[in-house]
């Protein structure tokens, strides 16, 4: 594959796989469950995201290869471990690219009531995904650049927001210093809280997906991955912080952001944050489908599933049969109504991935962390371990039904492994 994507452009893919629809429901649920403390929380969430994010950011600084978790826990425990990884990313982002076509629609409801339903939530759905699933066959260099644009766009409003409200905000609710120790967090919450941050900030594992297409994965895709948990933390603080000095009542807003800044900035204001909600929900599905038919492709390669998943575009080098398949599978899940079981599965998948990645960089440090350019964490393996038990903590608090959701298709992912084919050989 052409190697075409330099950091920077990596750096605006990070930041639009993460910032999604989640900043803009995240201030009133965040507030609803932990009240002032919720300024606490989301910083301390950056915090513990950014311990997994340097996990990844260490796997991938010993490979130029693509595939990520995936690839992490195949090289460090066998192909059977990192196969059901793989699938459980797969699986992941087909729930994820569903998810986000249909709240792409429900986003624009706001000035566009009759997107609610019948034939124009249809087209917007079939449009989105088509389009987007278009754009990444033409090439990974066309939907880094796509990438970019929104990344830029959907800041864009986020930043208006908080440049303009910090003007307003009333100190007495918001203050960092007056919202309470952060040893006064409500544990009886903590873990519904700590599930529904951890996905505000999830999708930065997607990054290393396509690293065989970067100019120079191992130097860029750490740079990228590190940068990326600086900036979001930073602006999710801030939001919040504006949020919560701004917005009596938080907790009940259905549209925190809009609502919130209606009140300090007008309707015009409020119509921005809108805008900048849809273009923030077609930004990360944009990510969603350029990286996530990378890990069915990686599949494929080692003999999961059709060969015909693991071929490459013959003009434009991408894996167009892998992408076309997501596509098709998340716009049938899209229009079927029956996302809602998917998308809990995804809450638990993502947390298999994490303690996958976590355990295997343990693994790989010693195999690996002596090669030239490889990244050396502070500690040792102090930060791997710790990551570890926060991965393992998170899946604790999940409800009952996802984990049987997560167990279930791990058992499927088994059948499918064991009709393993050979292996394609590289171009």
């Amino acid at each position: 594959m052409v190697r075409a994507v330099s950091r920077w452009q990596l750096f605006g893919l990070a930041i639009n796989d993460v910032i999604g629809s989640g900043i803009y429901l995240l201030p009133a649920a965040a507030a609803a469950l932990l009240g002032p403390s919720s300024l606490w929380a989301v910083l301390l969430a950056g915090v513990a995201v950014s311990l997994l994010v340097l996990c990844y950011a260490q796997a991938s600084s010993y490979f130029d290869d693509p595939g990520g978790g995936y690839l992490y826990t195949r090289e460090a425990f066998g192909p059977f471990v990192g196969f059901e990884v793989g699938w459980m990313l797969f699986l992941t982002r087909i729930a994820s690219a569903a998810a986000l076509s249909n709240g792409l629609a429900e986003a624009v409801t706001h000035f566009w009531p009759s997107a609610a339903s019948g034939a124009i939530r249809i087209a917007i759905v079939v449009g989105s995904l088509a389009f987007l699933v278009g754009v990444n066959v033409v090439g990974v260099r066309a939907a880094a650049r796509t990438g970019v644009f929104l990344a830029i766009a959907k800041l864009v409003p986020l930043l208006m927001f908080i440049g303009i409200g910090a003007m307003f905000v009333d100190t007495a609710m918001a203050a960092p210093l007056a919202a309470g120790s952060v040893f006064d967090l409500p544990l009886g919450d903590l873990g519904q809280a700590a599930l529904l941050l951890l996905f505000a900030y999830a999708g930065f594992e997607n990054l290393p997906a396509a690293a065989g297409e970067y100019r120079n994965p191992r130097r860029d895709v750490p740079f990228a991955l590190l940068s990326m948990i600086a900036t979001v933390t930073a602006v999710y603080f801030a939001v919040q912080w504006v949020a919560l000095g701004t917005l009596p009542g938080l907790a009940e807003s259905a549209t925190p952001l809009a609502d919130a800044a209606a009140r300090f900035g007008g309707g015009w204001l409020a119509l921005v944050l809108t805008v900048g909600a849809t273009v923030s929900i077609l930004g990360t599905n944009s990510n969603t489908i350029m990286l996530g038919p990378r890990y069915l492709h990686a599949l494929a390669m080692d003999g999961y599933g059709p060969r015909a998943l693991a071929s490459i575009h013959p003009r434009f080098r991408t894996p167009t049969v892998a992408i076309l398949t997501l596509g098709a599978f998340s716009l049938v899940l899209a229009l079927s109504g029956s996302f809602v079981q998917l998308a809990l599965l995804s809450v638990v998948a993502r947390l298999f991935t994490y303690i996958g990645t976590t355990v295997s960089v343990l693994v790989l440090h010693k195999r690996y962390g002596n090669q030239p350019g490889a990244m050396q964490l502070p500690g040792g393996p102090l930060i791997p371990v710790v990551a570890l038990l926060l991965s393992i903590g998170l899946l604790a608090s999940a409800k009952i039904e996802n984990l049987i959701a997560g167990a279930i298709a791990l058992l499927i992912g088994a059948v499918i492994y064991r009709f393993r084919r050979k292996p394609v050989a590289s171009a």
